[in-house]
């Protein structure tokens, strides 16, 4: 039971960090000008451009082997975290607007329901975590 729910965890994490990463290497001017559009200082949209989707590839990388699965895990929280941590200040109105341009299936979602979808997935992150160290050493694939 543990093992079929952590390759669920694991495949639908695969699934959302690579379309999300290909969407955005596949239109990297909307996703420079949806980066434009947040609350960011405008030095870090060039570097953001390319680090936010190979971040996303390489967890997904990372998850997808048996032996990297727990870092890879630990990656998708952290990029969870920070994303949702990010809507939840502007939900919090620490911002003056709203910016989110978000691309894809996310772009029907309101922020609100953006941020109860990101806070989903970054649980799964966290149960793929914990399911993981409760197994047995020898079966992590």
């Amino acid at each position: 039971m543990k093992t079929n729910l952590l390759r669920l965890i694991c495949a639908a994490l695969v699934l959302l960090l690579f379309y999300t990463a290909a969407a955005k290497l596949l239109d990297l001017k909307r996703f420079e000008s949806e980066l434009g559009n947040q609350v960011l200082p405008s030095w870090s949209v060039p570097v953001l451009l390319w680090v936010i989707p190979a971040a996303e590839l390489a967890v997904v990388l990372l998850i997808t082997s048996a032996k990297f699965r727990l870092a890879g895990l630990f990656g998708a929280a952290v990029l969870m975290a920070v994303f949702t941590g990010y809507m939840g200040l502007v939900l919090l109105n620490v911002f003056d607007r709203v910016p989110c341009s978000c691309g894809g299936v996310l772009k029907s979602m309101d922020f609100e329901v953006h941020f109860v979808f990101n806070l989903f997935f970054l649980l799964l992150s966290i149960t793929g975590i914990w399911l993981l160290r409760s197994k047995a050493p020898s079966s992590t694939d």
